[in-house]
């Protein structure tokens, strides 16, 4: 018997206004499905979320769910209680209903302190009122609060929006280990490797379905590409055949041209050549000179907070580093930094006097909202030369999604993304020499990353980039730093693999788990253990009664999750024995008996904890 969809959805169609994002749809979703979808911005992505979760009704269609499914729907905006707090919203009924009873159900159960723990809950803390935290974090809550319920399907609509590079990680390792259904719209295409099995493009009012993730993705779209072209290729040459034979008096038709087109060899046969790092690096030498940066001995405070401790780094013609590092480690500052925004407290930044820096900023900056897109980048330049190539500012725009009709509509009128991708591309029509970006890549569709990194791929200048890309800082950069939140900065030869090494062994020297230990991690805000020596000193406990509270916590934690597995196990036995009365009765009293030392065993966790 074929498996029964959790989400049907039957010639379905949407219009916003005159634009018809959806238009006789029909798909469905398994059980077992991981899928990503992806698409330009303003495609319908989101719209089609919101009609496969019924927050949204078609003009037309169908949309069936499964009866009784339980389903978790993450929006691109959050709204909470105002007097809510974070332990209301992701284990009481603030937001969505409540998930667990009394505080020792939730805290006793070790799948609840993963979620907390891999999106950097502890941080912030559950009694820190919701109403003043950042989008990021408010995105975070309410992300820990579904994961942290038992759903069918989940919906998540950018998860990895505000996550850093550790916390993208742990959440792709998550999902994968999770049971049950997952959508998710992504432009973070590592994610979409990790974790999806299949992928839907949305694309002309259409929902185009593909085997795998980003990479088997861009496969099978470049095949279909060549395929369409292919297709149109012989239906030109039938055409111009059919009027040449009319000309003629249209003689008897001979056989139709033959076409022997391997489909590999013809993916690959015009793939320019990787990035030549060294001739990039001569030509940025002839337009900046030796000297770019020369950051010595700075080191930058705020308040009893070290950012920077007596830091040292040198910066040259046509390096392209990476920065990254937990949230707050100092990334954003150092950039500024950089582009003389900001002044070390100690030591100084010599800037080359031949630097032409742009920065590119996580804030999407005013831009004049009467001009239109094109007028807004000319203002700048009309022209920009990178590498061997020539753009002019409306070929520019294009490869930045920006159609010819598009180029001609007001600044006023365009989306956040659309902002985004204008701001990025004035700053490159200003033609720098230094590119300093952090997290280019937010609000930017797909087509449009790849556009911006075969630019830069090409671009003979120096790039250092702060961003949670991973296949971004791997294809457009050399070399990746990371400041892992003691103030100081290191070159990783292994790149992110080792830095997430890095931070898998910090959390565990400092108590909690990372990213690559038992499904769970510390993505925000985890130091070296400092701040749990510190939480010990204040709580009044010596460094030998810190580890002593530290194996009991552990022991507690695994007694607890052996003491839950007996407890499923005497269910099943109860619902064996069923029509038994004695036996029933002989299982329950065994079953109260081992729940109430689970909860003796949680009650310890609990005052334990709060020592430690």
């Amino acid at each position: 018997m074929a498996a029964i969809n959790l989400v049907s959805v039957e010639n379905v169609s949407v219009s916003h206004g005159t634009r018809t994002l959806l238009d006789q749809v029909s798909l469905g979703l398994g059980e077992a499905e991981r899928i990503g979808v992806v698409g330009l911005n303003g495609a319908g992505k989101s719209t089609l979320l919101r009609v496969l979760t019924k927050a949204e009704q078609p003009d037309s269609g169908r949309v069936t769910h499964r009866g009784g499914l339980r389903l978790g729907h993450l929006t691109q905006s959050v709204v909470f209680p105002d007097d809510a707090l974070v332990r209301d919203v992701v284990i009481g009924s603030a937001w969505l209903p409540a998930a667990f009873g009394a505080e020792h159900e939730w805290a006793g159960d070790a799948r609840i302190r993963t979620v907390l723990d891999g999106l950097g809950l502890h941080t912030i803390g559950l009694d820190a009122p919701v109403r003043p935290l950042s989008g990021g974090e408010r995105r975070r809550v309410a992300l820990a609060a579904l994961l942290v319920r038992d759903t069918d399907l989940l919906v998540l609509d950018e998860p990895t929006n505000h996550l850093d590079v550790e916390g993208v990680a742990w959440l792709a390792e998550y999902l994968v280990g999770r049971r049950g259904g997952l959508l998710v719209v992504t432009h973070d295409r590592w994610f979409l490797d990790a974790v999806c099995t299949r992928t839907w493009e949305v694309t002309d009012g259409q929902v185009e379905q593909y085997e795998g993730g980003y990479a088997a993705w861009v496969l099978a779209r470049a095949e279909r590409s060549r395929q369409a072209a292919a297709a149109e290729e012989r239906r030109q040459n039938l055409m111009r055949k059919e009027l040449a034979w009319l000309r003629r008096g249209a003689p008897a038709r001979t056989s139709k041209p033959k076409f022997r087109i391997e489909a590999a060899n013809a993916l690959i046969a015009d793939v320019p050549e990787p990035r030549d790092t060294v001739q990039l690096k001569r030509l940025a030498g002839t337009r900046i000179g030796k000297q770019v940066y020369d950051v010595e001995d700075a080191s930058l405070s705020f308040g009893d907070r070290t950012i920077l401790n007596r830091v040292t780094w040198r910066i040259g013609p046509g390096d392209r580093y990476a920065l990254v590092g937990v949230n707050g480690a100092g990334k954003s500052t150092l950039l500024r930094l950089l582009a003389e925004q900001n002044r070390p407290d100690s030591g100084e930044v010599k800037v080359g006097k031949t630097v032409k820096a742009a920065y590119l900023s996580q804030e999407v900056v005013e831009l004049p909202p009467t001009l239109r897109v094109l007028e807004a980048v000319e203002e700048v330049a009309r022209r920009l030369t990178v590498g061997d190539r020539d753009l002019t500012a409306s070929q520019l725009a294009e490869m930045f999604g920006f159609s010819s009709a598009r180029q001609w509509t007001p600044v006023g009128d365009l989306s956040g993304g659309e902002r985004r991708r204008l701001q990025l591309l004035r700053l490159l029509m200003a033609g720098p020499n230094v590119l300093l970006l952090d997290e280019p890549t937010n609000d930017l569709d797909i087509d449009t990353l790849q556009a911006l990194e075969d630019l830069l791929d090409s671009w003979p200048g120096t790039l250092v980039v702060v961003s949670h890309d991973r296949y971004l800082v791997e294809r457009v950069t050399d070399q990746v730093w990371a400041l892992l939140g003691d103030g100081a900065l290191r070159m990783l030869t292994g790149g992110i693999d080792e830095y997430l090494q890095r931070r898998a062994a910090a959390g565990a020297g400092s108590g909690r788990p990372g990213p690559a230990s038992s499904g769970a991690g510390s993505p925000a805000g985890v130091g070296d253990g400092s701040d749990t020596a510190a939480d010990g000193e204040a709580a009044g406990l010596s460094a030998a009664d810190q580890r002593a509270a530290k194996k009991e916590l552990s022991r507690l934690e695994r007694q607890i999750a052996k003491l839950e597995e007996r407890e499923r196990k005497l269910h099943d036995r109860l619902a064996e024995h069923s029509t038994d009365f004695a036996k029933v009765a002989e299982l329950d009293a065994e079953l109260r008996g081992l729940q109430a030392e689970r909860e003796a065993a949680e009650e310890s966790w609990l005052e334990l904890s709060e020592h430690v």
